[in-house]
């Protein structure tokens, strides 16, 4: 029963979280989706195989939320980070808070993953931008 209302809770926050949001990239849409899905795969690991599953699911459900709410140019990066986050914050949590502190360790991990992939992606982005529009305006004409 537990599971069930953790599940639909999950479902309604983010089906409400997508419609609010109207931008497309936000870092914030990306790292509430990321910690959404940690959460639901944490309760839907530890339901399946125990404390290893739970890590793995934390790790897949942070990886497909923040993939689900970022662009698609940034995708890569924000699963990264929501997958590596929310598995290590889910350990680190367990391991200070028993079950709950599992639950709030991948929320955090994985919402602060994601987000800081995210961010990194449009770093990168900005500077290949700034370093082809250098390029452009300093190469020098050959006859």
């Amino acid at each position: 029963m537990k599971l069930n209302t953790l599940l639909m809770t999950a479902t309604l926050a983010t089906a409400s979280m997508f419609t609010v949001s109207a931008q497309a990239d936000s870092t914030t849409r990306v790292a509430a989706a990321s910690a959404l899905g940690s959460v639901a795969g944490t309760a839907i690991g530890k339901n399946m195989g125990g404390n290893t599953g739970a890590t793995i699911g934390a790790a897949l459900g942070g990886a497909g939320g923040a993939a689900v709410a970022s662009n698609k140019r940034n995708r890569t990066e924000s699963a990264i980070g929501g997958a590596l986050g929310g598995g290590t914050g889910y350990t680190v949590g367990k391991s200070m808070g028993g079950t709950n502190g599992g639950y709030i360790g991948s929320a955090l991990g994985a919402a602060g993953g994601a987000a800081l992939g995210n961010k990194i992606s449009k770093d990168k982005a900005y500077d290949k931008q700034q370093q082809r529009k250098y390029y452009k305006k300093h190469r020098r004409n050959r006859h």
